[in-house]
């Protein structure tokens, strides 16, 4: 694998005010880690190369799609094969995995994981959050994705999937982020209002809005920017007046919901004015 080895670290957090998620991108030719082990979970998935981990008495070789997890202090140690090998990895609190499940902490049999539609949302949502950590994106997708994991793969017994009410939860849901645009509640803080585990609540909202809340959200920040852009406003002011992050977050979402950027937009209205 050619170009340097080189390792970066981000940190997000899980909602306002919520606790910190850290995430690796990570690329190795020769380095070799010690043997040591994580308080939390370690959740990574190879995206190129191929990697050797030492793990329970045993060898572990993960290829790109694999997911490799670890569970919380169990030692193991990791090498390149020959050619060097990239991945990404996040290191989640156990009750992040547990929370749609009955149990405290799962208990994942082999560590080596085969699940490319659940790989793929996992390295999607680990390459926008490591450039873009909104608190409440993160909040909205890992502990879901990381619940799938949990209930897809490891022994413990899945929570019940139905929610009685899921379309007034949804609503209260929508209408205390919209209330409160400029600075979201975290879905925990919800969650416990409502009588809830976050879970709960996700699986209500995406039951009832087809999205999670931090979609949501952002569709409603974008038509809140449109009636400022056509007012004259400049994207770069508009954006924070709606709670985006900064403009290139705006941006973002305005390619996704309307294909054009919030300038182009301004503009083609503006025209028509």
């Amino acid at each position: 694998m050619s170009g340097r080895e080189q390792a970066c670290w981000t940190r997000a957090t899980l909602g306002r005010d919520g606790g910190p998620l850290d995430l690796l991108t990570a690329r190795f030719a020769r380095h070799r880690y010690a043997p040591h082990a994580h308080d939390e979970f370690s959740v990574g998935i190879c995206t190129t190369g191929a990697s050797f981990i030492d793990y329970r008495g045993g060898g572990v070789h993960a290829g790109p799609g694999a997911i490799v997890v670890l569970a919380p202090g169990e030692a193991h140690t990791g090498i390149a094969d020959p050619h060097g090998y990239a991945y990404r990895a996040l290191y989640p609190a156990p009750s992040l995995l547990a929370d749609g499940t009955l149990t405290d902490t799962p208990h994942f049999r082999a560590p080596l994981i085969d699940d490319p539609e659940l790989a793929t949302a996992l390295l999607s949502a680990h390459a926008e959050l490591s450039v873009c950590p909104d608190p409440l994106e993160t909040e909205s997708r890992l502990p879901w994705l990381l619940t799938v994991l949990a209930r897809r793969h490891s022994t413990a017994r899945p929570a019940p999937d139905t929610i009685p009410g899921a379309s007034t939860i949804a609503r209260a849901v929508r209408d205390r982020l919209a209330d409160e645009l400029l600075a979201p509640p975290s879905l925990a803080d919800l969650a416990a209002d409502l009588g809830l585990s976050r879970y709960q609540l996700l699986r209500a909202f995406r039951t009832t809005t087809g999205m999670p809340p931090y979609a949501w959200l952002a569709q409603y920040r974008v038509t809140r920017a449109r009636g400022l852009l056509e007012a004259g406003g400049r994207p770069a002011e508009v954006a924070g007046q709606v709670g985006f992050a900064d403009q290139a977050h705006m941006t973002r979402w305005f390619r996704r919901v309307l294909g054009v950027t919030p300038a182009a937009y301004r503009r083609g209205v503006s025209s028509k004015l």
